[in-house]
């Protein structure tokens, strides 16, 4: 059975979703402060963890960038606040998705069963790329340019990932929100930009001659594998 860690300080919140989680097949388990997530968070290593951006001890935005430091689990952050920075900030450390206070609990549910299907894809999905050099890895969450690792954040890697599954294609930002982020409607477009723009930081540290990151200017950004 699969593990859901439900971290919120609101009692009442936490029992309704968890109440919803179990219908889904999820086994529960609750926090209702930032260091208590963080020691369930060990124990328990959940399969997903909806977490609450205001919490007493530890706020959700750092417990998110701790359990980033060691874990790709998904996360799903929480908020009364609806701040267009508190949203790009929760994705940019690393949440997956991000949803406003008020919500119905089956809303809730069908972020977290979209979140799993973009995280873990449908069966038979190759999870591997080798390209000029490049090596990625879904399953391991792994990055290497002639065997060189590169540490790039998880949202990085699906980036470079989705980008370098189909060489040529040219996504719009719209499109790698939806793909990457599911904010088609509730994204903001400099959320990809800034993403682009440390991930071709990183990358370049390592010379890699036979393919790039190109924008198509006024449309988006492609993966372009040089000609020899």
């Amino acid at each position: 059975m699969p593990r859901m860690l439900i971290a919120d300080d609101h009692k009442q919140i936490s029992e309704v979703l968890k109440e919803y989680a179990k219908k889904e097949g999820y086994e529960v388990y609750t926090a209702y402060d930032g260091q208590q997530t963080l020691e369930a968070f060990e124990k328990v290593q959940p399969e997903v963890i909806l977490l609450d951006v205001m919490m007493p001890k530890i706020d959700g935005f750092e417990v998110c960038r701790k359990i980033r430091e060691v874990s790709m689990v998904p996360i799903i952050m929480i908020t009364a606040r609806g701040e267009d920075f508190e949203r790009i900030m929760g994705l940019d450390i690393g949440a997956d998705d991000y949803i406003l206070k008020p919500f119905s609990p089956g809303e809730v549910m069908a972020r977290v069963r979209a979140v799993m299907r973009r995280i873990h894809g449908s069966s038979g999905e190759e999870k591997a790329i080798a390209l000029g050099g490049l090596f990625i890895n879904l399953d391991t969450y792994e990055v290497m340019i002639d065997k060189t690792p590169v540490p790039l954040t998880k949202k990085e890697i699906e980036l470079l990932w989705t980008m370098a599954s189909s060489p040529g294609h040219v996504y719009s930002r719209e499109a790698l929100l939806d793909l990457l982020w599911g904010y088609d409607y509730y994204g903001d477009q400099r959320t990809v930009d800034s993403h682009i723009k440390r991930l071709r930081s990183k990358l370049d540290k390592i010379q890699h001659p036979g393919w790039k990151i190109t924008t198509v200017w006024g449309v988006g950004y492609k993966f372009e594998v040089e000609d020899e």
